[in-house]
């Protein structure tokens, strides 16, 4: 928010840039174990005849068949990596936001605390709830005590100041949760058209086995096919997980996010029937 204090400004821009250092080193770690699960994993020699890389892969080997599918494969386990590591890294942070206790547990005890005109207690019951909510709603009855204690406070104005507050600790506290949820956005996308030029490069090698001159080469054909079905299948995977865990991460954020709103009108509805 454009009138939010320097300190709130310093907090999100300090978020942000370990944010970005997060999600650079994340990336290149999972691209940098998907080549080595590639080339030492399924491109071990044991997989293979006569334990020679260059041969065909044993019978029924799929860690042969894998290696065999070329180049984007590796490029693909990365990008299949990063959609469980930042999953995981948002459920653990959407988790703690939400404090020790349910949310909604937490919400309803709030509203009959402040109905009741037990603000203290109310603080406290935050107090121990913790989190990024527990936070949003702390700060608001904060406010609502102190304009409380002033006899001479406008009770309009006051009202605007603790909407302010719970705003001005939302901008704080709430962008936190949505930062890392555009990479796996872009997985959703990215794991797809990996997966489809991997298709492409082994339907071209498929179709070259094919041009050579007098018998096809069945070796190259089905090392072709294989490498584009192997490849589809990858890209295929990496999307479905990708959507799966962003919705599933945007629906949790939206239940915080709709239970600040909640507690946050309570505080200062109460406050304004409290202080006509």
């Amino acid at each position: 928010m454009a009138n939010a204090p320097k300190t709130t400004k310093q907090k999100k821009d300090g978020g942000k840039s370990s944010g970005i250092v997060f999600a650079s080193l994340s990336i290149i770690i999972c691209f940098i174990t998907g080549f080595l699960i590639w080339n030492f994993v399924m491109g071990d020699p044991s997989n293979f005849i006569d334990g020679n890389r260059d041969n065909q892969p044993l019978p029924g080997n799929y860690a042969g068949m894998v290696y065999k599918a070329g180049a984007v494969v590796p490029v693909l386990i990365g990008e299949f990596l990063m959609v469980f590591v930042f999953a995981i890294e948002r459920f653990i942070v959407i988790n703690r936001a939400s404090g020790t206790g349910n949310v909604g547990n937490f919400v309803r005890k709030i509203q009959q605390l402040i109905n009741g005109g037990n603000i203290d207690a109310a603080i406290a019951e935050c107090d121990k709830q913790k989190g990024s909510v527990a936070n949003v709603v702390r700060s608001g009855l904060l406010k609502y005590k102190d304009s409380s204690l002033d006899p001479d406070v406008d009770s309009e104005k006051a009202a605007i100041a603790i909407q302010k507050e719970i705003e001005e600790t939302t901008a704080l506290e709430m962008p936190m949760l949505e930062k890392n949820l555009n990479v796996l956005a872009t997985l959703v996308s990215i794991g797809t058209l990996t997966g489809l030029l991997g298709t492409v490069t082994g339907m071209i090698r498929a179709f070259a086995a094919l041009a050579t001159g007098g018998a096809p080469d069945s070796a190259q054909l089905a090392n072709g096919i294989s490498e584009a079905l192997i490849n589809t299948a990858t890209g295929i995977a990496t999307s479905t997980f990708a959507i799966v865990f962003y919705n599933i991460l945007t629906g949790k954020i939206d239940k915080l996010t709709y239970s600040i709103d909640e507690a946050g009108f309570s505080i200062v509805q109460t406050y304004a029937a409290n202080h006509k």
